[in-house]
């Protein structure tokens, strides 16, 4: 037996710098699990959906290690804003700002999201 996704029509688009690029269908996306997307210019997103819906998307890379592992992160909260910490280090980055909240020095790329029928 072949499962398959079901399509809600809505795509999930990602603000560039040249405009809208659109990524996915959003019923590809599963509340609490990251996607890699690959961009245009060769960079990757990492997309994430909630338990409500609300769609992030940031930088795959880890800047601590190098490694495009972002989206393989756990998602989560820290005083009522959302993560993903890091699979590799555990750092956790603040899906609306990029800042890693264990150094603030440190920051992943934030992007744009919507969804267009």
């Amino acid at each position: 037996m072949t499962l398959t996704a079901e399509t809600t029509g809505l795509k999930v688009q990602l603000r560039l710098a040249d405009g809208w690029f659109t990524v996915c269908d959003q019923s590809t996306l599963v509340p609490g699990r990251g996607v890699a997307a690959l961009l245009p210019d060769g960079r990757q997103a990492a997309l994430f959906r909630d338990r409500a819906d609300r769609l992030y998307a940031v930088g795959n890379r880890d800047p601590f290690t190098g490694a495009a592992v972002l989206s393989r992160g756990l998602t989560g909260t820290h005083q009522g804003r959302p993560f993903v910490a890091s699979p590799l280090l555990k750092q956790r980055f603040d899906l609306l700002s990029g800042v890693c909240l264990d150094d603030e020095t440190v920051r992943i790329e934030v992007y744009e999201v919507r969804t267009v029928s």
